[in-house]
Protein backbone atom coordinates (compact mmCIF):
# COMPACT_ATOMS: atom_id res chain seq x y z
CA UNK A 1 0.00 0.00 0.00
CA UNK A 2 1.57 3.75 -0.75
CA UNK A 3 -0.14 6.59 0.74
CA UNK A 4 0.02 10.01 -0.46
CA UNK A 5 0.02 13.23 1.23
CA UNK A 6 -1.01 16.01 -0.25
CA UNK A 7 1.10 19.45 1.25
CA UNK A 8 -1.89 20.72 3.48
CA UNK A 9 -2.32 16.93 4.87
CA UNK A 10 1.63 17.60 5.72
CA UNK A 11 1.09 21.03 7.19
CA UNK A 12 -1.19 19.98 9.37
CA UNK A 13 -0.27 16.85 10.71
CA UNK A 14 3.13 19.11 11.22
CA UNK A 15 1.60 21.17 13.09
CA UNK A 16 -0.38 18.54 15.50
CA UNK A 17 3.12 17.26 17.08
CA UNK A 18 4.07 14.66 14.42
CA UNK A 19 7.90 15.54 15.78
CA UNK A 20 9.20 11.63 14.86
CA UNK A 21 8.67 9.75 18.09
CA UNK A 22 5.05 8.45 16.67
CA UNK A 23 3.44 6.71 14.06
CA UNK A 24 0.33 7.50 12.42
CA UNK A 25 -1.80 4.48 11.41
CA UNK A 26 -4.94 4.34 9.35
CA UNK A 27 -7.52 1.68 11.21
CA UNK A 28 -10.91 0.72 10.33
CA UNK A 29 -12.43 1.76 13.27
CA UNK A 30 -16.39 -0.36 13.64
CA UNK A 31 -16.31 0.09 17.40
CA UNK A 32 -19.90 0.97 18.23
CA UNK A 33 -20.81 0.01 14.37
CA UNK A 34 -22.69 -3.43 15.30
CA UNK A 35 -20.13 -5.72 13.10
CA UNK A 36 -16.55 -5.61 11.80
CA UNK A 37 -17.40 -4.94 8.17
CA UNK A 38 -19.29 -1.86 9.12
CA UNK A 39 -16.78 0.50 10.20
CA UNK A 40 -14.99 4.18 9.11
CA UNK A 41 -11.73 4.57 8.19
CA UNK A 42 -9.67 6.70 11.06
CA UNK A 43 -6.56 8.42 11.49
CA UNK A 44 -4.32 7.63 14.81
CA UNK A 45 -1.14 8.77 16.47
CA UNK A 46 0.15 6.01 18.17
CA UNK A 47 3.38 5.07 20.22
CA UNK A 48 4.62 2.20 17.83
CA UNK A 49 3.73 -0.51 15.49
CA UNK A 50 1.38 -3.26 17.14
CA UNK A 51 2.52 -7.41 16.62
CA UNK A 52 -0.45 -7.47 13.82
CA UNK A 53 0.57 -4.06 11.94
CA UNK A 54 1.90 -3.20 8.62
CA UNK A 55 3.16 -0.35 6.67
CA UNK A 56 2.25 1.60 3.59
CA UNK A 57 5.20 3.35 2.19
CA UNK A 58 4.23 7.10 1.88
CA UNK A 59 6.25 10.72 1.87
CA UNK A 60 7.05 12.19 3.94
CA UNK A 61 5.27 9.35 6.66
CA UNK A 62 4.96 5.80 6.38
CA UNK A 63 1.80 4.89 8.19
CA UNK A 64 0.96 1.52 10.27
CA UNK A 65 -2.02 -0.22 9.47
CA UNK A 66 -3.78 -3.72 10.86
CA UNK A 67 -3.49 -6.63 8.50
CA UNK A 68 -6.94 -7.43 9.24
CA UNK A 69 -8.01 -4.03 7.62
CA UNK A 70 -6.20 -4.46 4.64
CA UNK A 71 -8.97 -5.32 2.62
CA UNK A 72 -10.78 -2.59 3.18
CA UNK A 73 -8.37 0.10 1.41
CA UNK A 74 -6.70 0.29 -2.59
CA UNK A 75 -3.08 -0.29 -2.87
CA UNK A 76 -2.82 3.56 -3.99
CA UNK A 77 -4.66 6.07 -1.66
CA UNK A 78 -4.28 10.42 -0.75
CA UNK A 79 -4.53 11.76 2.00
CA UNK A 80 -6.11 15.29 2.09
CA UNK A 81 -6.54 17.65 4.20
CA UNK A 82 -9.88 20.39 4.04
CA UNK A 83 -9.86 23.32 6.40
CA UNK A 84 -13.01 23.34 8.49
CA UNK A 85 -13.45 19.53 7.45
CA UNK A 86 -10.31 17.84 8.60
CA UNK A 87 -8.89 15.07 6.83
CA UNK A 88 -9.95 13.81 3.39
CA UNK A 89 -8.88 9.79 2.22
CA UNK A 90 -9.36 8.75 -0.92
CA UNK A 91 -8.13 6.78 -4.13
CA UNK A 92 -8.65 7.49 -7.70
CA UNK A 93 -12.03 5.20 -7.56
CA UNK A 94 -13.87 7.01 -4.23
CA UNK A 95 -13.34 9.34 -1.17
CA UNK A 96 -12.94 6.50 1.74
CA UNK A 97 -13.66 9.31 4.67
CA UNK A 98 -14.28 13.28 3.67
CA UNK A 99 -14.20 14.24 7.83
CA UNK A 100 -11.37 11.76 8.89
CA UNK A 101 -10.30 12.84 12.63
CA UNK A 102 -6.70 12.70 13.81
CA UNK A 103 -7.42 11.13 17.23
CA UNK A 104 -4.30 10.68 19.67
CA UNK A 105 -4.43 6.92 20.76
CA UNK A 106 -1.10 7.07 22.77
CA UNK A 107 -0.79 5.86 26.04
Amino acid sequence: MHITFTEQATEQLHKQTLNGNEELKLAFDSEGCGCSVSGVPTLWIVSGAGERDLRASGEPFSLLYDKKDEIFFEDRMTLDYRSGSGYVLKSSGQIYNANMRLVDKRG
